[in-house]
């Protein structure tokens, strides 16, 4: 019998497929082996990037064998990489990728189910049915709801906004769009510093940007109830129509949690559609460590999550949960006669925006299925934990100075031994400012440790955030001594004469 198969540039044989498979496990398990070894980051320019691997020349009119191209990528993204995966990353919130979760995706691509429909994904469908239900679980959201994976928290707190939408529009949005004439100009409410995400959400969905109010905080960072209440009272004389509140279960910035029960009652009072964006914060609800108000979550009409942060899932992978089981399908189901499907069943393409979908469930089902809810609620716990710690020993430190801690957030500042007691001089202010700015970027630049900022009123602040499960006890104390050797050598670059040690008043 002849081999009838086609010969096709991008096919491997078995054999081929599997020794090529095998020297990138065998490299990935290397660098998992060096990670803590390794700079995270390389510091290069976009133009030093470029010259490693040709960016400018064309696209080549012959390939290259699979096994040798497959060496070279390894190793260009091995040396020229963020790794935030490495246990002295702090910066934003990108959790570390579990190793599982790793696999889980290659042996997702090797089936390739298209989860859009159930009969195009039948065993996987049903995976990422029960992974939606063990997220709820595991937060402590009440069953009987829906949800669906998303690629993350953009996606996932938009579908929520438009479940929203279709639900509290007061007509048929669905149908005539904002220009029925039933229509009212509808509003939508959630605290100054609210993800951006809600600018989309608006400006897509045809709201418009205008739509938003933005509600002040109270000193702690929270929402005003108070100012929330009038803001609706006001629109509502304005003969607008008051939509949803959007809640904050755990902020990217300080790890704030919103008063989630008051808010509850609110919107009860006021027949308004409550959203929690719990996409970094949610899953620590998990957790003993957690405020009682972000167990509110489970009151909420939809909350999105983001497993690729606080799960450790590689990305992408978000997460919408909703309490009406039929509130997606109102928001995004049509059935076309080219969608007929004989078999009754979940479509996830009838609960998002997205038609064909990869199988990113794979990955989360599994990590949750290995360490179980019990692993994650001492995970997430011992996250807060050592971001405490942080806080406690820049507190102690002489020339640190600990301002903020909430969830696995703390954030703190570089402040010269000398201008202690001087911060609110305005001159001073201003250099801490330029000074701490100028330590973020010597971070980012030097490998040793990473961390964002964080702007808390008029003081720039750095921001450490641990979504790690690699960060240690060594690796915490170690980014005091790493901001202090940065600040020092900042300091002896930047400081003005008018404040330097000889001119300063005694």
């Amino acid at each position: 019998m002849t081999d009838s198969r086609r010969s096709a540039p991008v096919d491997l044989t078995p054999e081929e497929f599997a020794e090529a498979g095998h020297r990138l496990v065998d490299d990935i398990a290397e660098l998992l082996r060096t990670l803590r070894d390794r700079p995270l980051a390389t510091g290069e320019s976009p133009e030093e990037l470029r010259r490693h691997f040709d960016a400018s020349e064309p696209l080549p009119e012959q390939g290259r064998a699979a096994a040798e191209l497959l060496r070279s990528t390894t190793e260009l993204l091995f040396e020229h990489s963020l790794y935030n995966g490495h246990p002295r990353f702090f910066g934003y919130i990108s959790g570390a990728p579990a190793p599982i979760g790793m696999l889980g995706d290659l042996l997702g691509a090797a089936v390739n189910p298209n989860m859009g429909a159930w009969v195009l994904s039948p065993i996987a469908s049903e995976i990422e049915t029960q992974a939606v239900r063990w997220i709820a679980d595991l937060v402590g959201f009440p069953a009987g709801g829906d949800g669906v994976l998303t690629s993350g928290g953009n996606v996932a707190n938009m579908l929520g906004f438009w479940a929203a939408r279709a639900s509290r529009a007061g007509w048929d949005v669905r149908a005539s769009g904002m220009t029925d004439a039933d229509a009212r100009p509808l509003r939508v409410y959630g605290a100054k510093g609210t993800h951006t995400w809600i600018h989309k959400a608006t400006d897509l969905s045809g709201l418009g940007v205008d739509a938003m109010r933005w509600i002040d905080t109270e000193t702690d960072g929270r929402v005003s109830v108070d100012g929330l209440r009038r803001a609706v009272e006001d629109d509502l004389e304005a003969d607008a129509r008051p939509m949803m509140v959007v809640g904050t279960g755990g902020s990217v910035s300080t790890g704030v949690v919103d008063d989630l029960p008051a808010l509850r009652s609110l919107c009860d009072e006021y027949d308004l559609w409550f959203h929690v964006d719990g996409a970094y914060g949610a899953f620590a609800a998990a957790s003993e460590l957690a405020p009682d108000d972000l167990r509110a979550l489970s009151e909420a009409d939809s909350v999105a999550l983001d497993p690729h942060k606080w799960l450790y899932a590689p990305l992408e992978a978000g997460c919408t949960l909703v309490r009406d089981p039929e509130a997606l399908l109102a928001a995004f189901s049509y059935r076309p006669d080219y969608y007929y499907f004989q078999t009754e069943a979940k479509n996830y393409f009838e609960r998002g925006v997205q038609n064909s979908r990869g199988f990113r469930a794979l990955k989360v089902w599994l990590q949750l299925a290995q360490a179980g809810a019990a692993g994650y609620r001492s995970m997430i716990s011992d996250d807060i934990e050592l971001a405490r710690r942080f806080h406690a020993v820049a507190a102690e430190h002489p020339e640190l100075e600990a301002l903020t801690q909430g969830l696995s957030i703390t954030t703190y500042r570089y402040v010269p031994v000398d201008l202690r007691g001087r911060e609110g001089e305005p001159e001073v202010a201003g250099y801490l400012n330029e000074l701490n700015e100028a330590i973020q970027g010597r971070l980012e630049r030097g490998g040793d440790a990473f961390v964002s900022n964080a702007v808390l009123g008029d003081v720039y602040a750095l921001r450490m955030c641990i979504v790690n499960f690699r960060t240690t006890e060594d690796d915490v104390d170690l980014l005091a001594d790493i901001t202090v050797g940065e600040g020092r050598a900042a300091d002896r670059d930047l400081r003005p004469d008018a404040l330097r040690a000889d001119t300063l008043r005694p």
